[in-house]
């Protein structure tokens, strides 16, 4: 198979911990060809999605030189239908820039080329939003920029999550309660003063062991998840924020979110997820870059990244 990565600069990953990478490294094992070019790389022209792509060889493992990991070749420019696959594998923000890529990779997929995950499923999940698809395994959650609103929700449940639609990482998520001095200027920083839609939750208390990454690869989850513990005094379990990960077995309620959204997820066009699930709540569902592959693999011997090029493999009529 030919397989072309779309990400982020080469020399920003990590490779001890990169999930692409750990996909890269499977694929490159099974004696797949690589390529790799960024969004801004991708283009119409004559009416053909094109992207200016690179031959990408990988020169060391993950444990290896951290600088000196990969060789390019020379760059060509190439429909996007001319690969076994395309992976999208951009880390959020999900901007207007993201936007346009998911456009231009669904113009290819009208014209052929096979995207994971599709460019309408990374539009239409929100990985915010998304939740709201499946209300039986919701924690009590408000959607709205209205500070009133919000103000109210958080009266009504007393300790509340806030966090913007187009975040990452934990970045920007506060805890707050009625009698925080600060509410007043949290809810008109997040809110941009009621211009911005904001995500309210109710505080779910088992975030103390974990949020937990639960992989869903081709509608079937991952036996393994990674519980991302936070810090002392600190309530993100983001690895980016500071949260340890750990890995282990998925409970029966894990598996039961999981699998009901594994059939929804295939429908549309969703090879790889990564819901966040604290206690018996899912919070998220993380659909255009999801992460923790490394972690799980290290620590519990999962060959999550075997998991995944067997999908794709099959995804494309190749396994």
């Amino acid at each position: 198979m030919r397989i072309l990565f779309i990400a982020d600069p080469l020399d920003h990953f990590k490779i001890y911990k990169d999930t692409t990478f750990a996909m890269m490294e499977e694929a490159a094992r099974r004696g797949h060809a690589l390529a790799f070019c960024e969004a801004r790389d991708i283009a119409v022209e004559g009416g053909r999605v094109l992207a200016d792509t690179v031959k990408l060889t990988l020169t060391a493992g993950h444990s290896g030189e951290q600088k000196h990991w990969y060789k390019l070749g020379e760059v060509e420019r190439l429909p996007l239908s001319s690969f076994d696959a395309v992976l999208m594998r951009k880390d959020p923000p999900f901007d207007l820039e993201y936007l346009y890529a998911t456009q231009l990779l669904t113009m290819a997929e009208q014209q052929g080329a096979r995207v994971f995950n599709s460019g309408q499923a990374m539009r239409d999940f929100n990985e915010k939003l998304a939740i709201l698809n499946f209300p039986d395994y919701l924690a009590p959650t408000l959607v709205s920029p209205d500070i009133n609103r919000l103000r109210a929700f958080i009266r009504l449940h007393q300790d509340v999550i806030l966090k913007p639609l187009d975040s990452m990482g934990g970045d920007s998520i506060f805890r707050v309660n009625p009698q925080d001095p600060n509410l007043a200027v949290i809810l008109e920083t997040i809110a941009h003063r009621g211009r911005r839609t904001v995500m309210a939750q109710r505080y779910i208390p088992e975030i103390k062991q974990g949020d937990k990454r639960v992989i869903v690869i081709a509608g079937k989850p991952v036996e393994y998840c990674l519980a991302r513990v936070p810090q002392v005094g600190e309530t993100r379990g983001n690895l980016a924020a500071g949260g340890t990960g750990i890995a282990q077995p998925i409970s029966a309620r894990d598996r039961e979110i999981a699998e009901a959204l594994g059939p929804e997820l295939v429908r549309r066009g969703i090879l790889f997820a990564g819901l966040d699930v604290i206690g018996d709540y899912l919070t998220e569902v993380n659909v255009t870059s999801p992460t923790c592959f490394r972690e799980i693999m290290e620590q519990s011997g999962t060959p999550v990244a075997s998991i995944f090029i067997d999908a794709l493999e099959a995804a494309c009529g190749k396994g």
